[in-house]
């Protein structure tokens, strides 16, 4: 199968256009765009194709996704960097290239399509398959192993803050009662144990299933808390005039990314200071409004693009020195 048919990348004119003043300004050197969250190269692609100067350094955890998307970017050369890490080792993985500035970034979180569509990855509780729920299947703890280890209080306090799941006490006694009578090592199982613990009127509202293997797939791969490092440092990385886009599918994500914009977009000038000093000024200027969605034409030709909120933001001070 061709490559470009596996992903349509999300919003990927909107992270063109986004991005493109921070790619096309004259330099000595090649302009630099980082994705943070290659997958299977889609979006990557399209920019190393629209920009031919450009260097690109694409950073993943997942192996398979950085072997297909080592297949796809090959004929680049080597216009391409590829790093196997998780992003909140963004500010090493450019230093290990030999920079450290670069002047686009662009971050697509969440689950890829890869880990999706490859049923043994355990992500989609619509398929039975073991629980893994790794992106990274060469190192850490499986969803397997915290259904089967964590007490009914953290299993509870994950699918709360996680998956913001309004029936996480039921769902941790019933997972707590059912691994006593049998192991649960796969998604089939676990989808099992969530249905009979749903009240058919919850059932109604959504499949059950899907806020808990949120949580479970957040908790596996320490996903907020590598983004609570991750943004920060890329921000770092961003030159006056550099650019950076993030996508987010679920709102805690997505609040993260929107609480560190605006800290990085707001002035530091203590309160009733008659005039703002220069070192007070915002580093950052935000480039949208709110977060911004997929149309109806986008969401209707690609469905994994229904959740998206896109934000960005352009570095416009050097932080003091």
């Amino acid at each position: 199968m061709d490559l470009r048919d596996i992903h349509t990348p999300v919003l990927l004119e909107r992270c063109i256009e986004l991005l493109a003043p921070a790619l096309e300004r004259e330099s000595a050197s090649p302009r630099v765009l980082v994705d943070a969250t290659l997958g299977m190269g889609g979006h990557s692609e399209a920019f190393l194709e629209r920009f031919p100067g450009i260097r690109l350094v694409g950073l993943d955890r997942d192996q398979d996704a950085l072997r297909i998307a080592g297949e796809r970017l090959a004929p680049f050369g080597d216009r391409v960097t590829l790093v196997h890490t998780v992003y909140d080792g963004i500010a090493a993985a450019v230093s290990s290239t030999g920079l450290h500035r670069v002047d686009g970034i662009l971050f697509d979180l969440g689950v890829s399509s890869l880990q999706l569509d490859v049923a043994d990855r355990g992500f989609a509780y619509s398929q039975d398959a073991p629980l893994d729920m790794r992106m990274d299947q060469s190192t850490g703890m499986t969803a397997a192993d915290v259904v089967a280890t964590y007490s009914e209080g953290q299993l509870r306090r994950i699918f709360e803050r996680y998956g913001e799941e309004k029936l996480a006490g039921r769902y941790a006694r019933a997972i707590i009662d059912a691994r006593s009578r049998q192991p649960i090592e796969r998604s089939g199982q676990l989808v099992d144990v969530l249905l009979a613990a749903t009240p058919y009127s919850a059932q109604r509202t959504g499949h059950p299933a899907k806020r808990v293997f949120q949580a479970l797939r957040i908790e596996v791969n320490a996903e907020l808390s590598a983004l609570e490092t991750a943004i920060p440092s890329a921000l770092e990385l961003l030159p006056v005039g550099g650019r950076i886009v993030v996508m987010a599918y679920q709102s805690l994500e997505d609040r993260l990314v929107k609480r560190v914009f605006a800290d990085a977009a707001a002035s530091t000038a203590p309160a009733g200071l008659p005039v703002e000093l220069p070192e007070h000024a915002p580093r950052f200027r935000l480039l949208v409004k709110g977060a911004e969605l997929a149309s109806p034409e986008e969401i209707a030709r690609n469905p994994r693009a229904t959740p998206v909120r896109l934000r960005a933001a352009e570095r416009i001070r050097e932080a003091a020195a």
